[in-house]
């Protein structure tokens, strides 16, 4: 198949074949609200797109996006409407900006990746407008738009005279986003005035593995937070500009022949406008200032600009770290490493004390390090598979119609594939299944624009005896490994004792991998749990039993070990996606990630969870666990009914009991958990974002000026604690930051920030 692909190639002829995979197998995807003949995978050659480099392929390219009339301009946001759009390897000469609809997937051939290049006199906001401005605000809020990703791509903009203003990409998005593998090409003359990236608004997000040659600036972003891996920048005047945000992980940066590497000076001393930033296992070299700041001794906000470098090389970068008065962090002609520094309050344990300089580094654990840095690994694409080693989940019998059940015919295309060594190609549909979905070792499963696996039944709607939607491993402690890619696990109907996903697995040597697999609960056609059937109801704490629909998103059992999880999304619904006004539900999921594992070894690049009743995140008795800037929400409704309704806390589950511990306590205290941590070591946090906007559906709570009042705690480390750290931990809405046995460690308002509170630094001991 490759060398016939080749031969058409060659022969210029238009054809659904590719060097790659993707291209290549069956596309069978069932969208089974989308209406009849909705196709789901799109190859933009079949649409008249040449990839020649000479044609504009502008026209063709909006016809394969636009086909079946998605979620586009106007639409606020949708479920049922999924879209793969597929390029194979050539240059596609475009004029005009390509506007992908809501939950569209823009993938290029990963073995070969397409170049998309501006034409001199191109017009638009970006080759790829992620968010267009139809009008003078954003098609889509910026926070409600999930589910998207763009991968494999060359996005070219040197035809635009390099003193035109040119933008690559507009990506204004939120959770369950990715970016991946697209390399940025801009003149590098010195009038250059092209942006690669730019964000300015969202709830992100993760992006990895992309390389900005040339440009003024790299990228240009504000977003709330981010978890940004494995990015170059190549002969850029600035690598990076940090518009605004409150908490920014990035990790495997290298910087390379660039004046400014990192730019968090946006507001001044005055108005600092840059919350927080951790940088790690990172290098610059040939740089004039690694990074600058506006941080300095009573710039307001206190804490803003808090930052944290851990284990960055630097070589020939003369200002490590440039204030509003000049150096605070001197670099080196020749090469050095920073270990540890930092500015912004810290807690060693207790607090607060404002601090800039260097502080001890981190104890890493060596099961968490590869060469020296903590282990990452890329999302698997199969470049070098052909397509006969893929399995199509639909070609065994499963329907993937929303209403059939699946169980047995997905239950047997995955063994099926197992016992040939072959990859599982989940074709996208909404999967039901009425019965545990087992995932064995040797298991290889990636979906077709994010397919669902549902729950279904009696089966899973027993609240005293829980049961898991998707098991990898049959037992705990299982020996073996697994690769999950690019679906989510979900419910339908009252489901009281779903556990979406259940990992037994335990893995030595290469972890086990889970990329862009996401936990969605309520919120979408045909979860039967949208506005018609648990449509908010504030001050009304009476619990609708039909809206019990999740036990747990995710547990990690005491024998599993080595996961790897990237970009994972945990989300309980806070609206209905598939209602145009979005409108507020209320529905109830008990616990967020659980994590119990003894041995441990994980590693969580990217991770958010949000709006479980007890909490979001919850690791006991456990060790070994990298978190990259994780993220939390707590549910909307809370304190009308409050944590202890309507789950039971179970004392083997370690849950909170909100009862003995909110004794004496003042305000709301019986709400969930952002963050729990029992009895752990070595749990090493690099940025969190635990959140609380909402009192009984009213974010009037929420501000500095209501006393951040939503909730009385949001996190807590409880037992013993040792290597227990925290880096830029923001809250918004918590009156206490942060509490250890109990007893609060950080106040709010001792740490005020952009708009959460900050902590740049806590150490449990």
């Amino acid at each position: 198949m490759r060398f016939t692909s080749l031969l058409l190639a060659a022969a210029g002829l238009a054809s659904t074949v590719s060097a790659y995979w993707l291209g290549d197998i069956a596309h069978q995807g069932n969208a089974p609200f989308s209406g009849a003949g909705y196709s789901v995978f799109r190859n933009v050659r079949d649409y008249g797109a040449k990839g020649d480099g000479v044609t504009d392929d502008t026209n063709a390219i909006d016809a394969a996006i636009n086909a079946g009339n998605p979620c586009n301009q106007g639409c606020t946001s949708t479920t049922t409407t999924p879209a793969l759009v597929y390029f194979p390897a050539g240059t596609y000469l475009i004029s005009g900006s390509i506007k992908p609809a809501y939950f569209t997937q823009l993938v290029g051939d990963a073995s070969s990746p397409p170049t998309l290049k501006a034409t001199a006199n191109f017009a638009g906001f970006g080759l790829i407008d992620g968010n267009p401005y139809y009008t003078s605000v954003l098609n889509w809020k910026a926070v409600n738009v999930f589910f998207r990703q763009v991968r494999n791509f060359v996005i070219d903009t040197t035809n635009i005279p390099p003193g035109n203003a040119a933008t690559g990409m507009h990506w204004p998005t939120s959770q369950a986003t990715s970016l991946q593998n697209i390399v940025f090409n801009m003149p590098s003359t010195s009038d250059v005035v092209h942006v690669g990236l730019f964000m300015e608004e969202g709830s992100g997000g993760f992006l990895t593995d992309l390389t900005f040659n040339g440009g003024a600036t790299g990228a240009s972003m504000g977003n709330q937070q981010y978890t940004m891996r494995n990015l170059k920048f190549n002969n850029c005047k600035t690598a990076i500009i940090q518009l605004w945000n409150w908490g920014w992980t990035y990790f495997g940066l290298s910087i390379n022949n660039c004046q400014v590497g990192i730019d968090i000076s946006a507001g001044g001393p005055g108005s600092i406008q840059t919350g927080s930033v951790t940088l790690i296992d990172s290098s610059l070299t040939n740089v004039g200032v690694g990074v600058l700041t506006a941080w300095t001794t009573g710039s307001t906000p206190e804490t803003g600009g808090s930052l944290i470098l851990e284990n960055i090389a630097l070589s020939n970068v003369p200002v490590a770290v440039k204030g509003p008065n000049g150096t605070m962090l001197s670099g080196s002609t020749g090469a050095v490493t920073i270990t540890a520094w930092g500015n912004g309050h810290s807690y060693t344990p207790s607090g607060p004390s404002e601090w800039s300089g260097t502080v001890t580094a981190n104890p890493r654990p060596a099961a968490l390090l590869a060469n020296g840095r903590y282990y990452a690994r890329s999302k698997p694409q199969y470049e070098t598979l052909p397509a006969s080693s893929f399995v199509s989940a639909r070609s065994a019998g499963a329907r993937g119609d929303g209403a059939t059940d699946d169980t047995a015919a997905l239950q047997n295309a995955i063994n099926s594939a197992v016992a040939a060594g072959k990859v599982l190609f989940l074709d996208y549909g909404l999967y039901r299944v009425t019965s545990t979905i087992s995932i064995p070792p040797g298991a290889k499963i990636v979906g077709e624009s994010f397919p669902t696996i549902m729950s279904a039944g009696a089966f899973f709607n027993d609240i005293t005896h829980p049961k898991p939607v998707l098991q990898v491993g049959a037992t705990s402690g299982q020996p073996g490994y697994v690769e999950l890619s690019d679906f989510i696990v979900s419910t339908q109907n009252a489901q009281a004792g779903a556990i979406l996903i259940e990992w037994n697995l335990a893995t030595s040597g290469t972890p086990s991998g889970m990329w862009d697999v996401h936990a969605r609960v309520g919120g979408f056609t045909g979860s039967q749990q949208q506005v018609a059937q648990c449509v908010k109801t504030p001050s009304n704490a009476a619990v609708n039993p039909n809206c019990i629909v999740a036990y747990m998103s995710m547990h990690v059992t005491k024998a599993a070990s080595g996961l790897y999880m990237e970009n994972v999304w945990l989300w309980t619904a806070d609206h209905d996606i598939d209602d145009a006004a979005n409108t507020q539900i209320t529905v109830y999921s008990g616990r967020g990630l659980y994590i119990e594992s003894t041995t441990g070894t994980f590693w969580l690049y990217g991770t958010g969870s949000e709006h479980h009743v007890l909490y979001q995140y919850q690791l006991s008795g456990t060790q070994n666990i990298f978190m990259g800037q994780i993220q939390t929400e707590t549910p909307y409704y809370q304190p009308t009914p409050n944590a202890l309704s309507p789950f039971t806390p179970v004392a083997s589950l370690n849950d909170p009991d909100f009862i003995a511990s909110c004794a004496g306590v003042a305000g709301n205290c019986a709400a969930a958990w952002g963050l729990r941590v029992l009895n752990s070591k070595n749990v090493l946090i690099y940025g969190a974002g635990l959140y609380s906007f909402f009192s009984n559906y009213s974010t009037s709570c929420s501000t500095f000026t209501a006393g951040q009042t939503c909730q009385a705690r949001i996190a807590s480390i409880e037992g013993t604690a040792d290597n227990v750290n925290i880096y830029n931990l923001n809250t918004i809405g918590s009156q206490s930051m942060l509490n250890r046995n109990g007893q609060q460690i950080a106040w709010y308002g001792d740490n005020v920030n952009v708009f959460p509170s900050c902590v740049a630094l806590f150490k449990s001991s």
